[in-house]
C-alpha cells in the first residue's frame, strides 16, 4: 500500500506527460523555457497573485523572498519551531538568527500569541525584527488576518511558507495572496508536485516580481552577463515546468478527491483519537492527514504489521535539531510543539485511495488506537 500513490495520478495523465515532455525536447530550451512562463502565468492566475515566479525548489523560494528584503546578520526571523527544517534553513544561511515560535495545538500552525510574546521578549536585545515565516503544516493556511496585524504592527514582513498548502484557502482567499510572500514547493509528494525539484514564490507587488527573477537567475541585470547584484542559481527546468502544467489541469479535481478521503478519515476515526480540525474560514489541499495519539510506536507497529504505512512529520523540534542550536526560543516557550512532536502519526493521504482500502486503515487505526 502506498503512502503517496504518484503512480495512480501518472496513469491519468500519461499521454498527455508524454506529449508535454516531448515537446520540450523538440525545441530544447530547457531552462525558463516557454512552459516556465506559462506555467508562471497559470499559477498567478489560480492563486489570484499579480506574479508567480518559478524556481528551482522550496527553499529556495522562502530564501529569495528573504533576499528580496534584504535580511541578513543581526536580522531576526519568526517561525515556527514544528516544521520542516527548510523553513529555518533559509535564514539561517543568510545569516539571519531565527527566532522560533510555538504552535496552536488545532491547528499545528503558528500560535499569534506565542509570536507576540517572542517580538516582545527581542526588546533591549541587538536583534532587529524583520520577517515572520508563517508555515501552513499539512496543508491549512494560517491565521493570516491576524499574522497580518502583527506583522503590520511591528513593521514585519509577512512570509507564508505554502510548501504544503497550495489550492487551499483563508477567509475566502486563496493561498498565494495571503502575506507580502507566499513561497511553495513542488516536491514530487506535496499536493501539487513535479518529477524533481521545484518552486515558486507569489507576489501582488511588481517591484519585487522583477527583484526575485533577478535574483534567481545569479541578480542578473539587463542580460545574463550583467549581474547588478548577488543572487542565486534557482531556474526551474522545462520539463518540470511542462509535468506541471498537465498536472495543474487536474488539481482542483484532486483537490476535491482529497477532501473526500478526509472526510472519510473523519467519519471512521474522529471519535476514536484527536484528528485533523480546520478553522471554519480555511479549507485545506490535505497534503498530510495527521492525526494525535497517545502511544504513536505501539499505534505504528500494530499499522506496520498489518500493512498500512504511517509517517511522523515531525519527531525533532527545529530547537532540538543539532544544526540549529543557535536559534533563538521565543519567550513564550515552545510547549506544544514538543508535545506534539512525540504524539503526530500521519496516514496515507492522495487523491487516489479508494475507500476500500481507506477503510482497512481506519479499521487497522482504531484498532491498534484502542489497544494502546
Amino acid at each position: 500500500m502506498p503512502f503517496i500513490d504518484l503512480a495512480a495520478q501518472r496513469d491519468r495523465l500519461q499521454p498527455n506527460l508524454d506529449r508535454a515532455i516531448g515537446r520540450v525536447l523538440e525545441h530544447g530550451q530547457y531552462i525558463l523555457g516557454p512552459e516556465v512562463r506559462e506555467l508562471e502565468s497559470r499559477l498567478a492566475d489560480f492563486s489570484g497573485a499579480r506574479h508567480a515566479v518559478a524556481c528551482g525548489n522550496g527553499t529556495d523560494a522562502i530564501m529569495l523572498a528573504l533576499m528580496a528584503e534584504g535580511i541578513g546578520p543581526g536580522d531576526a526571523v519568526f517561525a515556527p519551531a514544528f516544521t520542516f527544517v527548510a523553513t529555518a534553513e533559509a535564514p539561517a544561511i543568510l545569516g539571519a538568527r531565527v527566532v522560533l515560535v510555538d504552535i496552536d495545538e488545532d491547528s499545528f500552525n503558528i500560535d499569534p500569541a506565542s509570536l507576540e510574546q517572542a517580538i516582545a521578549g527581542l526588546r533591549g536585545t541587538d536583534l532587529k525584527p524583520r520577517a515572520i515565516i508563517a508555515v501552513d503544516l499539512f496543508g491549512q493556511p494560517a491565521n493570516y488576518s491576524l499574522l497580518k496585524e502583527i506583522a503590520d504592527k511591528h513593521g514585519l514582513v509577512l512570509i507564508a511558507d505554502a510548501a504544503q498548502s497550495f489550492g487551499a484557502t483563508r477567509d475566502g482567499s486563496p493561498v498565494g495572496s495571503l502575506g507580502d510572500y507566499t513561497t511553495t514547493s513542488f516536491f514530487p509528494a506535496k499536493p501539487l508536485g513535479c518529477y524533481g525539484d521545484g518552486g515558486a514564490v507569489f507576489t501582488d507587488d511588481d517591484e519585487r516580481a522583477d527583484l526575485l527573477k533577478s535574483l534567481r537567475v545569479h541578480g542578473e541585470g539587463r542580460d545574463r552577463y550583467e549581474n547588478v547584484r548577488i543572487g542565486l542559481n534557482s531556474r526551474l527546468d522545462s520539463i518540470q515546468a511542462a509535468v506541471l502544467l498537465e498536472k495543474l489541469t487536474i488539481f482542483p479535481d484532486e483537490l476535491v478527491k482529497r477532501q473526500a478521503v478526509a472526510d472519510r478519515y473523519e467519519r471512521g476515526l474522529g471519535q476514536v483519537c484527536k484528528t485533523p480540525r480546520l478553522a471554519q474560514n480555511a479549507t485545506s489541499s490535505w497534503a498530510q492527514y495527521t492525526l494525535v495519539v497517545e502511544n504513536r510506536e505501539a499505534v505504528r507497529s500494530h499499522c506496520s504489521e498489518n500493512g498500512v504505512p504511517t509517517a511522523v512529520y515531525y519527531p525533532i523540534t527545529l530547537d532540538r535539531q543539532t544544526g540549529y542550536e543557535d536559534c533563538v526560543v521565543g519567550a513564550g516557550g515552545l510547549q506544544v510543539s514538543h508535545a506534539l512532536s512525540e504524539r503526530v502519526v500521519s496516514l496515507p493521504m492522495h487523491p487516489y485511495l479508494e475507500p476500500v482500502l481507506q477503510d482497512r486503515i481506519i479499521d487497522c487505526v482504531a484498532a491498534a488506537v484502542s489497544a494502546s
